[in-house]
């Protein structure tokens, strides 16, 4: 073999092992396209790709009520986590193209709750929610809302299935970002305006996103109702200014939020998870539910919060 052979024989070599490299790598983004990112269970970071769940954090509170009293868990641990997100994959598809998307109630006044109770008895138009496979669905379908919304815990990150999303938008769902399933509930808001909508229902999880969206409700002259969700972990100063903007709010196993309530809330639904009202049409449309919830309830009048210290989830972070 001539020099000259040898040279060209060597670049080729490289340039086949480069084009491998590329291939394995695209094949590889290809592949961690379906990902999916929740915080659950005393806030425990879990990750699920291509249907497995592939990591998972630690915990950050060790007990939460209605956990104990739904699945029988007294402690969070990182195993539990992981068992649950498990559980409701194979329960009702979360993460899956078939993923049930209209459900029975799962808590009394959670937010999709609420907000499928607000579409039906016409306190709200439509409602800006999340849903994993999806990320921010717009949709004035009561069902949909609560289907969507009921059995999810804090969804920080996303990717598109398609599947899902056909079967969202068959049944009146908008979803916001087919092609990257984005989790952006000013911009769902935004959209909602611009399809004539006027008043509105939200889940928001950050006083930045209320302060944004409250803007854009004065600049619009339209209505937004918002509901306070995934609270646990909000530092004290940003749970001071989400009160200040929030219509109604869940304590999660927030410290701040429950902390700072006191003098805000007019109405309070639950002691161990309990829903805040804080402002005239959050407990409108809070009483609203009440109507719907089968259970006997209690309404009495009292100063608030009421949170029985044997009730609570803990610790408060």
């Amino acid at each position: 073999m001539t020099p000259g052979h040898g040279k060209i024989c060597l670049n080729l070599l490289n340039f086949v092992n480069i084009l491998t490299v590329n291939i394995r790598n695209a094949n590889s983004d290809i592949m961690a396209k379906d990902r999916h990112v929740m915080e659950a269970l005393g806030k425990t970071r879990v990750v699920v790709e291509n249907g497995k769940v592939v990591e998972v954090g630690e915990p950050e509170t060790e007990y939460c009520p209605i956990f104990d009293k739904v699945r029988g868990i007294k402690k969070f641990t990182s195993k539990t986590a992981k068992e649950n997100i498990e559980f409701r994959m194979k329960d009702f598809g979360m993460f899956t193209g078939d993923r049930a998307i209209e459900m029975e109630v799962f808590v009394g006044f959670g937010a999709s709750e609420t907000f499928m109770t607000g579409l039906r008895r016409g306190l709200i138009d439509t409602c800006v929610t999340a849903c994993d496979g999806a990320g921010t669905v717009i949709t004035s379908n009561p069902r949909l809302a609560q289907g969507m919304g009921s059995r999810i815990s804090g969804l920080v990150e996303t990717t598109p299935i398609p599947k899902l999303i056909e079967r969202i938008q068959e049944v009146g769902g908008i979803v916001l970002d087919p092609s990257a399933a984005s989790l952006d509930q000013v911009a769902g808001v935004r959209k909602a305006i611009e399809l004539g909508y006027k008043k509105i229902g939200v889940s928001v999880t950050n006083a930045k996103d209320v302060k944004a969206i409250r803007e854009l409700e004065k600049k619009y002259r339209v209505q937004v109702i918002s509901f306070g969700v995934h609270t646990t972990g909000m530092p004290e100063n940003e749970a001071k200014e989400f009160l200040n903007l929030v219509d109604m709010t869940t304590g999660c196993t927030s410290k701040w939020i429950r902390g700072c309530i006191a003098g805000k809330t007019i109405a309070q639904f639950g002691t161990a998870i309990p829903i805040f009202a804080i402002t005239q049409c959050g407990k409108e449309m809070l009483l609203e539910r009440a109507k719907e919830v089968t259970d006997p309830i209690l309404i009495n009048t009292m100063q608030l919060p009421v949170q029985p210290d044997e009730k609570q989830p803990r610790p408060l972070i």
